[in-house]
């Protein structure tokens, strides 16, 4: 039986303001299925009954009536005697044959190694930088410090003490007063989110997790047999909606991305994260903080918001920090702050798996990381004009597609005209580029309507990308449309 569903004020706050053009009910069936479509409203989510969202939204109950027969025509509600209305999701109008999602390694089959235009292949799959300039010197101080590490055993599950403190320093640095033996070093965030999955998480615990939302802390979670419930985050994060999921799916945890979030580029401000950790806290579930992309705001002048667990009291917030965003992808070198005695558990259940981080790679680190203010200034510098120069080619070449500039992070989360972000990845592979579809950043087969762009690539790169993204759509545009069931998602 559905136990998730939305009243009638919520639906009409999540829903804004309707157009009010005639005919009315059509302006709120396309308002519904635009809330569906993004993520914002999960599919077998109960609707409320036509008279309380005709009150909430000051509308005729036979408006609302006309709006719900549009939805259930359309394929994106579902009704049942006595059980009421939810949402659902229909088969896709596509372009041109079902698509598939390809990787990077069919570019060669695909022949588009050596596409026109400019440089090979532009893989826009990846959110991840090149080393900033200042690697060659920490990797040099790094070595040079080895060998006084070299005459132990090299086997420390927490980590270098020296990088542990390092890292401290940085969380007390953003507001949260933290000590070394609060801090455990992975191997990378992907990692740390494996290990918080396997000590915090029991196989059939409810976890909520946003949408969109990064892909891999999904195969993690679902990997230890956790229910994903999933939220919409699309435009920002709506705390009174996630705190009525907490508790009406009783979670076990939630999974957050608060920093500059991973795809959509958005920042949480600082009431929302008081309002989440106090809805958790109601909750009694634990909230994983992913800060991966922490510290790469383009404003260095601007206040941040302080970190997640600044507004816990409890120990309930656990964050994971990587070296992978602001640093290099190369430094499989990732964190967890958690109370010590969690910490601790950590600590022990990580050498059933990898035992301990290699040691010269957290030694790079470290050095990197008190240079720390040195890289941010050379990102912010980089990923702006390259954010600038993709905003701009967009606006050009694809002005049909809509979205908003991040004020830090690496990615753009454009939505599109048409709900054919996979068959667009596809042709776009063959004029090539690759880009990664907004259904791999969900669970259920919504999202088809996005896409993510990051832009950590020279803008030269970049504005070639979009002319082939341009030709692409063009080409997609152009197709015989099909229909096309949905993957199943389980």
């Amino acid at each position: 039986m559905n136990t998730r569903y939305v009243s009638g004020p919520q639906l009409a706050r999540l829903l804004g303001d309707v157009p009010r053009e005639r005919p009315v009910y059509l302006a709120l069936a396309r308002a519904v299925r635009g809330l569906v479509l993004d993520g914002r409203l999960a599919p077998r989510t109960r609707l409320p009954a036509e008279r309380d969202l005709a009150a909430a939204l000051g509308v005729s109950r036979t408006t609302v009536t006309a709006a719900y027969d549009r939805l259930r025509t359309e394929g994106y509600m579902e009704s049942r005697q006595g059980a009421g209305s939810w949402t659902a999701l229909p088969a896709t109008t596509m372009t041109g044959a079902p698509a598939r999602w390809v990787g990077a390694e069919d570019a060669t089959r695909f022949g588009v190694a050596q596409a026109p235009g400019g440089p090979g292949f532009v893989d826009l799959g990846c959110a991840t930088p090149a080393a900033p300039a200042v690697f060659d010197e920490a990797v040099a101080a790094a070595m040079a410090e080895l060998p006084r590490h070299a005459r132990g055993v090299g086997y420390l599950p927490a980590g270098l003490p020296e990088l542990r403190e390092v890292i401290a320093d940085g969380y007390a640095a953003r507001g949260l007063p933290t000590r070394p033996d609060q801090i455990v070093v992975t191997t990378g965030a992907q990692h740390a989110l494996t290990l918080l999955a396997e000590l915090t998480v029991r196989p059939g615990d409810a976890v909520l997790v946003e949408r969109p939302t990064y892909p891999h802390a999904l195969g993690a979670l679902r990997r230890r047999g956790a229910r994903l419930v999933p939220v919409g985050v699309a435009d920002g994060w709506d705390v009174e909606l996630i705190a009525a999921t907490m508790r009406q799916t009783a979670v076990r945890a939630a999974y957050t991305i608060p920093e500059f979030h991973n795809p959509t580029g958005l920042l949480m401000p600082a009431s929302d994260r008081e309002a989440l950790v106090d809805a958790a806290r109601r909750a009694d579930a634990i909230l994983i903080a992913d800060e991966t992309f922490a510290g790469l705001a383009f404003d260095r002048a601007a206040p941040a918001p302080p970190p997640l667990a600044a507004f816990d009291a409890g120990g309930r917030v656990v964050s994971v920090g990587s070296a992978s965003k602001l640093l290099w992808g190369g430094l499989r070198i990732g964190w967890i702050r958690a109370s010590a005695p969690l910490a601790r558990r950590l600590a022990a259940a990580r050498e059933a798996a990898d035992i301990a981080s290699p040691v010269i790679d957290q030694l790079i680190v470290r050095e990197l990381l008190l240079r720390a203010e040195e890289v941010r200034a050379e990102r912010a510098a980089a990923l702006l004009r390259s954010r600038d120069a993709l905003a701009a080619a967009l606006r050009e070449r694809l002005p049909g597609w809509s979205f908003t500039l991040p004020e830090g992070g690496m990615s753009l989360w454009p939505r599109l005209e048409a709900p054919v972000a996979t068959q667009l990845a596809e042709t776009a592979l063959r004029h090539g580029v690759r880009v990664v579809p907004g259904p791999a950043f969900g669970e259920d087969g919504v999202l088809e309507d996005r896409l993510r762009l990051p832009y950590v690539l020279p803008p030269e790169t970049l504005r070639v990308a979009v002319d082939r993204l341009a030709r692409a759509q063009e080409e997609v545009d152009a197709a015989p449309a099909v229909r096309s069931a949905l993957p199943s998602y389980v």
